[in-house]
């Protein structure tokens, strides 16, 4: 018995519908200037209150929700996206860092697991934003659909699947879709109607423990939505990589030069960096930026720390951002920024007065990733960008 099966009512794109996910975002003014720019995105929908419209009437996500409803409707009238029945969708990524395989299919929701305690073959690993939840579940109650998936890593069947899926591209023919994304990688997607090589496919998806790499918001939202199954797009650890995942301050709670006596105060070696700083090269250290200064910040750990509390992204938050700054890490002061924007990016927000400190955290690797999950413990929040992602708006599915 599997846990993952087709999509009973699918809808596969057209063309000109994908987007970056809603949360893939350092400033949500650029979601605006996309939706601007191609009004089909479906970013228009996943984020209503940033389409052109919303932001000039001053409307909220709630009050924005029908018209996203309306939006979608006028999208599937129009052609822009193919209806089928009982499918799953097989997804090719091409870039400059090789080639990535994945499926779209419905996983049980009744299989998740946020706990050594919790039985569920799909391990949800991170702390959430529980806003953010919830205006997922208000969107998929106002539209009737999901639009971007749970990126799921298979673990217990990852080699068999990855032929299986590099195999069935080639089997597939012409793809249904493509899509380019802001990175310049092409998606491909092929919709594959039941039979036996969906059947093959979804054992294989569901052949083994799951770990969400992304998502753990649409995951949750899929719970506290009472959702019996929610979207995935099942890949393998050979598909993806792990690059950094920063943070950004706004304001300071403290001077400069005081929170980094702080710092060594409680234990930690602070170097000043000649120019700006990039991301550390390994763990251990993280990188500050600020008042036109770089400076490494090795950091020290609780006493009696387990190996998820030594993380660079756990440190960060107990030391840098609790215990000196006073912040707690939902603050809004503090902007969770993904490896798709570079180092210099973070600098420039900070010498352009937007921020007022970047901390610059070396990613996480793909095996300490796996190993913490299938040990069932929990990550701290946003300390994994995986890449590539799924586009959203590619394969959606119908509730109703």
């Amino acid at each position: 018995m599997t846990i993952a099966h087709p999509i009973s009512r699918v809808w596969v794109s057209a063309g000109g519908t994908g987007a970056q996910n809603y949360d893939e975002f350092a400033d949500e003014a650029e979601i605006t200037t996309i939706i601007e720019q191609n009004p089909a995105s479906a970013l228009a929908i996943e984020m209503p209150h940033r389409a052109p419209e919303a932001v000039a009437a001053g409307r909220s996500f709630a009050e924005s929700l029908p018209a996203a409803a309306d939006r979608l409707k006028a999208l599937q009238a129009d052609g822009r996206y193919r209806a089928a029945e009982q499918s799953v969708a097989v997804c090719r990524i091409t870039g400059d860092g090789g080639v990535a395989y994945g499926l779209f299919c419905m996983i049980d929701t009744d299989q998740i697991s946020t706990s050594a305690d919790e039985p569920g073959l799909v391990i949800r690993n991170e702390d959430v934003f529980i806003d953010k939840v919830r205006e997922r579940v208000a969107l998929a109650e106002a539209t009737g659909h999901l639009l971007s998936p749970v990126l799921l890593l298979q673990t217990g069947k990852s080699t068999e699947l990855q032929e299986a899926l590099r195999a069935a591209t080639e089997r597939l023919g012409d793809p249904d879709v493509t899509d380019t994304d802001q990175q310049g990688r092409t998606h491909a997607v092929w919709a594959v109607g039941s039979g036996e090589q969906a059947d093959e496919l979804l054992a294989l998806a569901g052949g083994g423990e799951l770990i969400v790499a992304d998502g753990n918001h649409r995951s949750l939202a899929a719970q506290t939505g009472g959702l019996s199954r929610f979207l995935a797009l099942v890949t393998t650890p050979d598909s993806v990589v792990i690059r950094p995942y920063h943070r950004l301050v706004s304001e300071l709670t403290l001077p400069l030069a005081e929170l980094l006596d702080l710092l060594r105060a409680q234990g930690g070696r602070v170097d000043e960096l000649s120019g700006r700083p990039d991301v550390p090269a390994t763990g251990g250290v993280v990188h500050l930026y600020a008042d036109g200064a770089g400076h490494a910040v090795r950091l020290s750990a609780p006493d009696h720390a387990s190996v998820v509390e030594r993380l660079d992204h756990a440190v960060v938050e107990h030391v840098l951002f609790r215990k000196t700054l006073g912040l707690d890490p939902g603050d809004k002061r503090i902007t969770y920024v993904g490896g798709d924007y570079p180092a210099e990016w973070l600098c420039d927000e900070v010498d352009a007065g937007r921020a007022a400190l970047a901390v610059l955290i070396a990613p996480v690797i793909v095996d300490d990733f796996v190993a913490v999950n299938l040990d069932r413990q929990r990550l701290p929040r946003k300390s994994t960008w995986f890449t590539p992602k799924a586009r959203a708006g590619l394969v959606l599915v119908d509730l109703r």
